[in-house]
């Protein structure tokens, strides 16, 4: 069903809007640092409720693109547009009660997640979130075209608008930090205009009647329980192992800041650095969602069968590049950020251990996409969730605080996880085409 034309014109963009998001993410941080600390920190506090809420509304788009990929591979459009309806009225509707608990619960809300500190941090946390907070209805749409462009195998158009946003982004922030001196509210501001010109431009282009998929009426907004509940059964298994995931990474944090500052800080620069070898697995897996979905709709299992095992062929022998480098020049990447010797020792021991734990990554991130795509995403829902908690964390606290093997310790048990899931969703993946589902 996909030449390889075709593919590469899929993947490519979505590996680029990849890369932007994790660097403009890193300019972000440097252009809060000049704020102050207490800036950096209460920022950084609530971009983790942030990602928390993204991620969920991420898992409710892949719901949609799901059903809405199937229904192209019936070569039904009608229904395909009608899912599309509904992926934007739940996404609407989610995003605006999250933000209306977010704007009167705010400084309730963050002191009951983390609990007293310093005033000026709370201070900071609070305005960055209430202005934040209102555009998450803004980013979820902009999630939900999205993943509906992904669908029809048109990825060039969501990463030409991320490049737009994350322009507006950068640019608004060096405005109203260093020219307005705005403090916190000069990052957050640009943040909310940024989403809004992004989720404006994607919900004008989704209309267009060139598209395969597109909202044609508001009659396509009008609930449609049926198809709801097709979206929510991909959707709120998605939601709810993203919600676990950034949940145990919380408690991974907390884990680390008790074993001192040399490991905090070679922890946090080894996990940035580490980031960008998840960029093609992350990227292909999105693809995944389209491509297994049409096959799927289109009653072509053996098909979706191998293209899954193709790219995932494809993220191996990238990550064979990427790994390699990143062990090579790990002495000087993380030279960048001036650690102390301990901690830059330790950083370099972690990104080392990373690459090699890679050669499991693909198996374990990678192919639950193509079974999502299937309709079986409850069991990935409940492997992921159930891993994590007893391997990632429980091996984790074993290994730190039982075999004193320090912050090192916290990634053995990283990989625990990632070893249980490949094996699980490798076995899982033989039998696909006996288990996949179609709308």
């Amino acid at each position: 069903m996909f030449s390889k034309k075709q593919l590469i014109k899929l993947l490519a963009p979505l590996i680029v809007e990849q890369i932007m998001a994790v660097l403009v993410g890193m300019v972000d941080v440097v252009m809060v640092a000049a704020v102050g600390e207490a800036a950096v920190s209460g920022v950084s506090l609530v971009d983790s409720i942030s990602v928390l809420i993204i991620q969920i509304m991420g898992a409710l788009a892949t719901g949609g693109a799901v059903i809405s990929a199937q229904y192209l591979g019936k070569e039904q459009p009608r229904d395909a547009r009608k899912a599309a309806g509904q992926l934007v009225s739940v996404t609407l509707t989610l995003s605006l009660i999250v933000t209306l608990i977010a704007i009167i619960g705010n400084r309730r809300l963050l002191g009951a997640i983390f609990g007293k500190v310093e005033l000026s941090v709370m201070d900071n946390a609070q305005t960055y979130f209430w202005i934040t907070a209102l555009s998450y209805p803004f980013i979820g749409l902009y999630n939900a075209c999205a993943a509906l462009f992904r669908s029809m195998g048109n990825s060039k158009v969501s990463m030409m608008t991320s490049l737009v946003m994350n322009i507006i982004n950068i640019v608004g922030n060096a405005i109203c930090v260093f020219g307005l001196k705005m403090g916190v509210a000069g990052v957050a501001y640009p943040t909310l205009f940024s989403r809004i010109i992004a989720a404006a431009m994607m919900f004008v282009l989704i209309q267009n009647r060139h598209n395969s998929i597109r909202l044609n009426s508001m009659k396509s907004l009008v609930p449609d329980m049926g198809m709801i509940k097709n979206i929510l059964s991909i959707g709120i298994p998605g939601g709810l192992e993203s919600g676990m995931f950034q949940f145990g990474k919380i408690f991974l944090q907390s884990l680390v800041s008790s074993l001192g500052t040399a490991s905090i800080a070679g922890y946090a620069v080894a996990s940035n650095l580490v980031t960008i070898l998840y960029l093609p697995g992350t990227a292909i897996g999105l693809g995944l969602i389209t491509i297994v979905g049409q096959c799927v709709g289109a009653g072509r299992l053996s098909e979706a069968k191998h293209y899954a095992k193709s790219l995932i062929g494809v993220n191996y022998a990238i990550l064979l590049v990427l790994s390699s480098s990143m062990v090579l020049f790990s002495g000087e990447l993380v030279g960048i950020y001036q650690l102390s010797g301990q901690a830059s020792r330790l950083s370099r021991d972690l990104i080392t251990a990373h690459s090699i734990a890679m050669l499991v990554w693909p198996l374990a991130f990678t192919i639950p996409h193509t079974l999502r795509a299937s309709l079986d995403a409850r069991f990935t829902m409940a492997v992921s969730v159930f891993s994590m908690w007893a391997f990632r964390i429980g091996f984790a606290y074993l290994f730190v605080y039982i075999f004193k093997l320090g912050v090192m310790g916290i990634w053995y048990g990283m990989f625990i996880d990632w070893i249980f899931r490949a094996v699980v969703f490798s076995l899982r993946f033989k039998g696909f085409e006996k288990r996949a589902i179609s709308v």
